[in-house]
């Protein structure tokens, strides 16, 4: 994977994407050691499995439909909606209709990279 770390230009054309699950693609795009940003490429029916970590995160749904679970709630978002996952809360989502996320992570995700 090309790093991007503390790049001022990150072009979303120059960066591969991963797969981190089935129907789920990952692209690492600009970051530093307390900000990073992550897009996700979902197909309709994947899963982004129920899971926590010790970051904060804001997701902005940049298109398509998803069926979320932050904690004990679960809701519908779409285009435009975003999402606030405080550190260490569960969370997880289910692709309604094919769409992006846009992850914004603080600190960054070192197993990201």
């Amino acid at each position: 994977m090309k790093t991007v770390k503390d790049e001022k230009w990150v072009f979303n054309s120059d960066i591969d994407g991963e797969q981190a699950g089935e129907g789920v693609v990952r692209k690492v795009l600009a970051y530093t050691d307390g900000l990073m940003t992550v897009e996700n490429h979902f197909e309709k029916g994947a899963v982004g499995a129920l899971h926590h970590h010790p970051h904060t995160q804001i997701t902005y749904v940049v298109s398509g439909s998803f069926e979320f679970t932050i904690g004990d709630e679960k809701k519908i978002v779409n285009a435009g909606d975003t999402l606030l996952k405080k550190d260490s809360i569960e969370h997880g989502c289910v692709c309604l209709e094919k769409g992006i996320l846009l992850d914004i992570f603080n600190p960054m995700r070192e197993d990201f990279v």
